[in-house]
């Protein structure tokens, strides 16, 4: 059932993107969660405004996603960019490695299709998988047609490297270690040139406008949101728009230590799980193997060193300075991620450390210069010089693997709501994400979705009367955000185990009772983290097994009646799951 929202009662069988497991299941049990709001408290909207389509997110998906779609409507259609800090802020730019796709001379789209499904643990879609990997070279292409400069080799051709889990040299890069900023500046210099598409900065989405199709399916009419400094006194309004897109990034800021930065909040998905839509596999979340490591007391976005310095010739190395991830997978250091940042906590757990090194010392100067110049800046300004030292690392939260659960059109089971890049459980990652097919995930996913949107707009839709205060509307504390981030990185982080998993609920259903009574930016921040929390916790509950980046240590082993999506939504009695079948689409032609 959809969460309790006016107008909402006796809804009618919705589109689901997978298909249900028919039994034998194993057991779907969590145990007692938090209770999570329906919406969250504000004032009514003090102010509408109505365009063809909303794009929520301003890293690679969204401006794409706006992009196209301005391309497929016409001159005459209007499109929001809606961005909760300035444009650029996002994730996107933070991205150091770079971006996958076949075009080197003996590569095939078979060989990344491989690696792609072998890094997924089983999980992937494999129809999703071969869209991105067939799609995604023109979507390269289309990028520098919009003004991104790649690095190039002496032949002026794509200067290419290779990334853990890649058997061929397929990474493309730009500024050295500095890809996603180069995208990114292409890409803003882009949309804002564009007179249909209007861009607000500084606004924090809050919920999605539920609405019914005229055969009273869920649907999705907009959104309400929060602008500084306009409408009425708290800045909320709602923007109506035939088609919504979110494309808001990840949900890195559940944790204490993440490379995400301070924007990743998870604010998408705990819209669209408040609103009804599907969520899947959201307990995979991939902790960067090599984060820099600056002391025990370090907290929120900390430096990444790139996956790259590895595929370039870093080692990893423990305190004696020997290689230890040698025999533990053929590709050794180069192995997919979770294979990596596993053996790194066991090495750390086999010393009594908290971190191990990257040797990229024979790299040389002019390769850290050129080839990684962001990455030298960052260990320059923690007092280390990688051209001399050893560099230490350790694990981080980084990448969310699942989402919103998405055809291959980046429908969800709302109609009108659409979803990409890292908020979206499209079905490239599986259970752990191949390096450097998130941006081109972003990419091809997001004209996808324009495609679909340009051969059928739906119709403007009027919102269903929706209640923003009352029992089901409601906001936590901000000050429990500190606690949230120190117990979902200690119980249900890197390593986790059902006697942590049962404390940690416990915790968050404590900290879910502290309410707060002002509605604002830190509250409805909180919330949604709580949100997000609340349904990885209970995913991670319920799989019990280890595959991927979902790694328990009372389930030590991949489990073959757990090769399965697991899907999470607000029910009527809280958090409800259901296993739907991996491949349930056919493979792309």
């Amino acid at each position: 059932m959809l969460p309790t929202t006016a107008g909402h009662e006796d809804a009618p069988a919705e589109r689901t993107p997978s298909t249900a497991v028919e039994a034998p299941l194993p057991r779907l049990e969590g145990g007692p969660l938090p209770t999570l709001p329906r919406r969250l408290a504000a004032e009514p909207p003090g102010w509408v405004r109505e365009v063809d389509v909303v794009v929520v997110g301003s890293g690679v998906a969204g401006l794409t996603a706006a992009l196209e779609c301005r391309e497929r409507l016409g001159p005459d259609s209007l499109v929001m960019v809606v961005t909760k800090d300035v444009v650029a802020a996002g994730s996107t730019r933070w991205a150091q490695g770079g971006i996958a796709s076949v075009q080197a001379e003996g590569d095939t789209v078979d060989e990344h299709v491989t690696d792609t499904l072998v890094a997924g643990a089983g999980l992937c879609e494999p129809a999703a998988v071969d869209v991105l990997v067939r799609e995604g070279p023109d979507e390269v292409a289309t990028l520098v047609e919009r003004g991104t400069q790649f690095d190039l080799d002496a032949a002026g051709r794509l200067a290419l490297t290779r990334e853990g889990g890649h058997h061929r040299n397929r990474i493309a890069h730009a500024g050295g270690d500095a890809t996603g900023a180069e995208i990114e500046r292409a890409l803003v210099a882009t949309v804002t040139s564009d007179p249909g598409i209007e861009i607000v900065e500084q606004a924090l989405v809050l919920d999605l406008l539920p609405a019914r199709t005229d055969d009273g399916r869920p649907a999705v009419a907009g959104v309400t949101l929060h602008v500084l400094g306009e409408g009425t006194r708290q800045g909320v309004g709602a923007v109506r728009a035939r088609a919504t897109v979110l494309a808001t990034g990840g949900i890195g800021q559940i944790y204490a230590v993440t490379t995400n930065p301070p924007v990743s909040t998870g604010d998408g998905v705990a819209a669209a799980l408040r609103a009804g839509a599907r969520l899947r596999d959201v307990e995979f979340i991939q902790f960067h193997p090599t984060v820099l490591f600056l002391g025990t007391g370090a907290r929120g976005q900390l430096p990444l060193v790139s996956e790259a310095v590895r595929g370039e010739g870093g080692l990893l190395v423990n305190s004696a300075g020997e290689r230890f991830m040698v025999g533990q997978h053929e590709l050794a250091e180069l192995a997919p991620r979770d294979v990596v940042a596993k053996g790194i906590m066991k090495e750390m757990a086999r010393e009594g450390t908290d971190h191990v090194y990257v040797d990229g010392r024979a790299l040389g100067e002019e390769t850290w210069r050129v080839r990684f110049p962001t990455i030298l800046h960052s260990c320059r300004q923690a007092g280390i010089d990688p051209t001399t030292d050893l560099i230490p690392v350790a694990p981080a939260a980084h990448y969310f693997c699942g989402g919103v659960e998405t055809d291959l059109d980046g429908a969800t089971n709302l109609d009108g709501l659409y979803a990409c890049g890292e908020v979206a459980s499209s079905g490239v990652h599986g259970a752990n994400r191949l390096a450097s097919n998130s941006l081109l995930e972003g990419l091809v996913f997001a004209v996808r979705i324009a495609e679909a949107i340009g051969r059928d707009l739906p119709p403007q839709r009027e919102p269903l009367e929706v209640v923003s205060e009352g029992p089901d509307a409601w906001l936590v504390d901000p000050a429990v955000v500190p606690a949230l981030q120190r117990t979902m990185s200690r119980d249900c982080g890197g390593l986790r185990g059902g006697a942590g998993l049962d404390r940690a609920a416990d915790q968050l259903e404590r900290l879910a009772g502290r309410r707060s009574e002002q509605p604002g930016l830190a509250a409805w921040e909180a919330t949604n983290l709580l949100c997000v929390a609340t349904a990885v916790l209970g995913s991670a509950r319920v799989r019990e097994e280890s595959r991927g980046a979902h790694w328990r240590d009372d389930f030590g082993e991949r489990r073959e009646e757990w090769q399965r999506h697991l899907v999470v939504r607000l029910g009527e009695d809280g958090l409800e799951h259901e296993l739907t079948e991996v491949g349930a689409e056919e493979r792309v032609a």
